[in-house]
């Protein structure tokens, strides 16, 4: 069994799971902000360890059920393609503008997945169930943990940067996702679930969010020069 599984807003799934997410994002602050230097980073390191190694089981798992396949376990959602930028990026020199992109995708595409939870990797598995928040948190926790404890920051353009990579990953993952059947990034169909940002049929829809995506965007970025939200350090 392969299904769609969505998860409706605010209802007890939806508010147990967003609270145990909530508490995981808060404690993985807390320790950067209360940890040394040293600390700091190797936490981000053991971090991202775990993600790699449930990461891996979530695709040794698939494979497994028998529910691995080119149209639905490639890394080509927003969420998936932040996913695997989460493995590597501490392991890079030259990662600014990896961490940008993280910082608004990870960030923006982890908030809207747990808000509007659609599980369509789901098996019965209850792995699979656990795995959806956890993955969708670490994608919003590493980039806000680097931001604020590891002296990353994000430059003037950088959400006009994102704004245009995600627009070349658009041009490259669309043909893909009518190649292979797919609709990854939901290019090809709108996400199965109550969306605000979602209105209209194909490409209607798509015409939407590019103006929807591009004020978050800005706006994130803003948001976090306010004097609250605006890191203190500087790379």
């Amino acid at each position: 069994m392969d299904l769609d599984y969505a998860i409706a807003f605010m209802s007890r799934d939806w508010i147990v799971a967003n609270s145990l997410s909530l508490t995981f994002l808060i404690i993985c602050l807390l320790i950067g902000k209360y940890s040394s230097k040293k600390n700091v980073e190797l936490f981000s390191r053991y971090f991202v360890y775990l993600f790699i190694v449930i990461y891996f089981i979530y695709h040794v798992l698939h494979l497994y059920e028998g529910s691995w396949s080119l149209n639905k376990r490639l890394p080509l959602h927003l969420c998936g393609i932040t996913s695997v930028i989460t493995c590597f990026i501490l392991f890079i020199d030259k990662k600014q503008f990896w961490f940008e992109f993280l910082f608004y995708a990870g960030i923006l595409g982890g908030l809207n997945a747990l808000m509007t939870p659609l599980i369509d990797n789901y098996t019965g598995v209850d792995f699979f169930y656990y795995e959806y928040f956890y993955s969708h948190t670490s994608i919003i926790i590493l980039p806000l943990y680097m931001y604020y404890y590891m002296g990353m920051n994000l430059s003037k353009y950088s959400w006009l940067k994102s704004f245009l990579f995600i627009n070349v990953l658009l041009i490259i993952i669309m043909p893909i996702d009518f190649l292979i059947d797919a609709n990854y990034m939901y290019l090809k169909n709108p996400p199965e679930v109550d969306h605000p940002l979602v209105s209209g049929e194909w490409p209607y829809y798509l015409v939407n969010l590019e103006f929807a995506v591009l004020f978050l965007l800005y706006f994130t970025y803003s948001l976090f020069k306010t004097p609250i939200l605006k890191n203190k350090k500087s790379i």
